[in-house]
C-alpha cells in the first residue's frame, strides 16, 4: 500500500514537473557555455585582447561611461566577463520635463583597454536582436520570464523535485531483499533490444541512479537559488550556517559624498585590510556598484572557488566610506561552504570546460527524463483505460455462450 502510494506520488510529481524542467534543462545547457554563446551571436560587444596591456581601472570605466551617456547615472561597472566592461545605467531626471530620461537601454559596453563604446542593450529585450539572446535565455531559466512569480514557481518546483529524488530512488529498490544486489543490478541497466515501454522505463530509472547525486545537487541549489528562506531553513537545521545578509543604509543620499573614484579608493583600502586581517590575496577586481545608499566592491580572491566569477566582497558607507558588510568564501561556517559549492556547481563555474560540457549534457538527460517518465505514463494510462473495456467485451461473449476474445487479441 505505501509502495503503491509513493509510485501514485512519482508519477504526478513527475509530470507536475515535466514543462518545467524541460525548459530549465534546455535553456541550463545553453547557459553552461553563456560566454560562448554570446561572443559568438554578437562578438561586436567584445573587444580584442590586448596581452600585457593592463585594463582601465573601474572608476575609469564608470567616467568615460558617464562621459559618453550624461542623461544616465552609473550604478555599476563590472569586468565579470572578459573582453567588455558591463557599465550599467539608470537614468537620470530630464530638468524641463521633470521626468527620467528615455535611454533606450540599461547596459552599455566599453572596451576595458581603450573605453571605447562597444554597444548597448535593454537588457532581456528580443526585439533588439541577438544582443539580447544570452539575457532572454537567462531570465527564461530563472522567471519563466514572469518575475517574481515565476522565481517562486520554479522554487517549489525544484522543492519537489528534492523529494522526488529521494522517492525515486527508493522506488527503484528491489521489494525483497533477498539477493538484493542481483535483484537492484537490473535497475542500473538498459535493454536496448527491448520494446519501446521497456527501453523508455529503464532509461528513465537507468538514467536517474546513475546521476541520482548530481540530480539532487541541482534540485537542491534550486531551491537555493529561487526559494532561499526554505533553503535557509533547512541548512540552518541540519549544518553550521549563518545565512549571507546584504545590508542596506535607512537613508541613502541623492548624492553621496564619494563618487566612483573615491569609492574604489575606499574599496580597495577595505579589501586589502581583509585580506591582511583574514591571509588571502587579491587576484582581479570585478564589480564596483552603488545601491541602497551602499557601494559594493567585488573580487576574486584566493578564497573564491569559482572558475571565472568572485564573491570577495565588501560593501561599505556611501559617504563615509566604513566598512558595512564583509562576505569571504567560502565561509567559516560548514553550510556557508557547501552554499557556495552548490553554487559553483550549478553556475558550471568550477573545473573548466569538461564541467561546462558535462552539465550542458546534464540538462539534455533531465530533459529525456522528463520525456521518458511522460511516455511511461501515457503508455500505462493507456493500458488502464483499455482494460475496462476488454473486461466488458468478455463478459457480454461469456452471457451470449461465445468463446473469449483472448486469443485473438494475444
Amino acid at each position: 500500500m505505501v509502495r503503491r502510494f509513493l509510485v501514485w506520488l512519482h508519477r504526478w510529481a513527475g509530470l507536475l514537473m515535466t514543462v518545467f524542467l524541460i525548459l530549465v534543462g534546455l535553456t541550463g545547457s545553453v547557459l553552461a557555455f553563456k560566454l560562448q554563446v554570446e561572443r559568438l551571436v554578437c562578438p561586436r560587444i567584445y573587444a580584442a585582447a590586448r596581452p600585457g596591456v593592463p585594463m582601465l581601472d573601474l572608476a575609469t570605466l564608470a567616467e568615460r561611461a558617464a562621459a559618453i551617456v550624461p542623461q544616465g547615472e552609473v550604478t555599476a561597472v563590472n569586468l565579470f566577463e572578459p573582453g567588455h566592461a558591463d557599465v550599467v545605467f539608470d537614468p537620470r531626471q530630464n530638468p524641463q520635463t521633470g521626468r527620467p530620461y528615455e535611454l533606450g537601454f540599461t547596459e552599455l559596453f566599453l572596451d576595458p583597454w581603450t573605453g571605447k563604446e562597444l554597444g548597448r542593450r535593454r537588457w532581456g529585450d528580443l526585439s533588439q536582436g541577438l544582443i539580447n539572446l544570452v539575457p532572454f535565455i537567462y531570465n527564461l531559466h530563472v522567471t519563466l520570464l514572469l518575475g517574481t512569480t515565476g522565481v517562486w514557481a520554479l522554487g517549489v518546483v525544484a522543492l519537489i523535485w528534492t523529494i522526488d529524488c529521494f522517492n525515486g530512488f527508493y522506488l527503484t529498490l528491489p521489494l525483497s531483499r533477498t539477493s538484493f544486489w542481483r535483484r537492484w543490478k537490473p535497475a542500473w541497466l538498459v535493454k536496448w533490444n527491448a520494446s519501446a515501454l521497456r527501453m523508455n522505463f529503464d532509461l528513465h530509472r537507468a538514467g536517474g541512479l546513475w546521476l541520482w547525486l548530481v540530480l539532487l545537487v541541482f534540485a537542491w541549489s534550486s531551491v537555493m537559488l529561487n526559494l532561499r528562506p526554505v533553503y535557509d531553513r533547512v541548512t540552518a537545521a541540519v549544518i553550521d550556517y549563518q545565512p549571507i545578509s546584504f545590508p542596506m543604509n535607512p537613508h541613502p543620499s541623492d548624492k553621496p559624498r564619494l563618487d566612483f573614484r573615491a569609492a574604489l579608493s575606499a574599496g580597495e583600502r577595505l579589501m586589502e585590510e581583509q585580506a591582511k586581517r583574514y591571509h588571502f590575496s587579491l587576484k582581479q577586481p570585478l564589480l564596483l556598484s552603488h545601491f541602497s545608499g551602499l557601494y559594493w566592491y567585488y573580487v576574486r580572491s584566493s578564497r573564491d572557488i569559482n572558475d571565472r566569477l568572485g564573491v570577495t566582497i565588501v560593501g561599505f558607507d556611501e559617504d563615509t566610506g566604513a566598512l558595512k558588510m564583509l562576505n569571504l568564501p567560502p565561509g567559516q561556517h560548514t553550510g556557508n561552504v557547501v552554499t557556495s559549492w552548490l553554487d559553483a556547481l550549478h553556475m558550471a563555474d568550477v573545473f573548466g570546460l569538461p564541467y561546462r560540457v558535462f552539465v550542458c549534457l546534464l540538462g539534455l538527460i533531465i530533459v529525456m527524463l522528463s520525456v521518458t517518465g511522460v511516455y511511461i505514463w501515457w503508455k500505462k494510462r493507456k493500458a488502464r483505460l483499455h482494460r475496462p473495456g476488454l473486461r466488458r467485451a468478455r463478459s457480454a461473449e461469456a452471457l451470449l455462450g461465445e468463446p473469449s476474445s483472448r486469443g485473438r487479441l494475444a
